[in-house]
């Protein structure tokens, strides 16, 4: 009798940590913040952009094409309609997303035409179908793709003077690497097909000079526009040239993930994993937050990252369903739901304090700015995480497209 006691035990424990995420009632609560946010900015026609730790009011931002993060919002009204399949709920969404279409006709100001345009229209073209919707996809595609280097082999990501001219001549950040799905969803919608060949290149010359030898990632790689020469790498938005920069890690996973999803090129799996390993192995001793900066010498006294936790999360649900290795597959799974286990809870979610989803995310430490600070993309990230996670429990693809 000990032995069926012992399986017993073992199975009553395991199904306990299965049950500790109650994603029901974390997309309940994702909608009631929600619906206080649309309360909190209604008829302003601006978008959502952080709350600081001692406020309790979004700070409001302009549609303009230098504002990066303005299609967040939208994708999280978006991610919100997926779940309650309510009318009102869709007309929000779509509100927020059409007062993007100002963005949809200049040329590229920077690379982030895939935070803005993917995240909004994106979701809501898989949600509606909307053609014009597909339209706007498109065409951002093709905006994109003027700022490709066929020389260096990625896509500008500043084509402007930024930090005094400090990324001069050719910069590519990491953050870039989430563009290129945008890219790829266009080559395979009507676009033109050789936006695959150019999310491909870059992908490959990234992984080829952006990261060091253990896979941790630089901020910014610099190039020689004219050779194509890689010249080196340095950071903007982390502690050092040299030190991992969580969000960067963060982007570096999530990229390389849907970039394997695309190719089925086993060159990007493997360095997915090598690049969520890294990261995972520098998590905190039986926590799941990170420090916003791996390197930063105040640890354990420095800001955490939700916003780097809830990128990691989305993405690791992906890669265990793309995974080749059983191992992996479980591993990936439970880290990702440890994370919004974590996520969830009384620490991290803003709940009865703010309109926001999320607390405790670091935007740029070095520049001083949104420190400690709920911040649209952690909101969106983990909400779009909690919805592959509902998806993955029903036995389907964490991806809608």
């Amino acid at each position: 009798m000990v032995l069926p006691l012992a399986i017993l035990l073992l199975s009553s424990c395991k199904e306990k940590k299965d049950n500790l995420l109650d994603v029901d009632k974390e997309l309940s609560y994702c909608e009631t913040q929600i619906h206080k946010s649309i309360a909190d900015i209604s008829g302003k026609n601006m978008m959502p952009r952080n709350i600081m730790d001692s406020l309790n009011h979004w700070k409001l931002v302009p549609i303009e094409i230098s504002e990066w993060t303005v299609g967040f919002w939208p994708g999280t009204l978006w991610y919100n309609y997926e779940n309650t399949k309510n009318t009102d709920d869709l007309e929000t969404a779509t509100h927020y997303t059409d007062l993007l279409k100002p963005l949809t006709t200049l040329s590229a100001y920077d690379h982030d035409l895939g935070f803005q345009i993917f995240c909004s229209y994106g979701n809501g073209y898989r949600l509606t179908g909307r053609e014009d919707y597909k339209q706007i996809i498109l065409n951002a595609a093709d905006t994109l793709a003027t700022l490709f280097n066929p020389k260096v082999g990625t896509i500008l990501s500043w084509p402007r003077e930024v930090d005094n001219g400090r990324f001069a001549p050719f910069n590519t950040i990491m953050d870039n690497m989430i563009n290129l799905e945008m890219l790829y969803w266009a080559a395979k919608n009507g676009g033109n097909k050789k936006l695959y060949d150019i999310a491909t290149k870059h992908a490959e010359t990234t992984m080829n000079h952006h990261f060091r030898e253990d896979g941790g990632c630089y901020h910014v790689a610099l190039y020689n526009p004219e050779t194509g020469d890689f010249i080196k790498g340095v950071t903007h938005q982390g502690y050092a040239d040299r030190s991992l920069w969580a969000r960067g890690q963060a982007w570096a996973i999530y990229g390389y993930t849907f970039v394997y999803r695309e190719t089925q090129d086993k060159r990007f799996l493997r360095f997915a994993e090598k690049v969520t390993d890294l990261y995972l192995s520098r998590l905190p001793k039986g926590e799941y937050i990170p420090f916003w900066d791996f390197d930063d010498p105040a640890i354990p006294n420095a800001p955490r990252d939700a916003s780097a936790a809830a990128v990691v999360a989305s993405a690791l649900l992906e890669l265990s369903q793309l995974e080749d290795n059983t191992d992996k597959a479980k591993e990936y799974k439970e880290a990702a739901t440890n994370m919004l286990i974590e996520l969830s809870s009384d620490k991290y979610q803003s709940r009865e304090t703010k309109p926001s989803l999320l607390l405790h995310s670091t935007g740029h430490w070095p520049n001083g700015s949104e420190i400690d600070a709920s911040i649209n993309y952690a909101d969106y990230y983990y909400i779009e995480a909690l919805t592959r996670y509902k998806k993955m429990l029903n036995g389907k693809s964490v991806i809608g497209y």
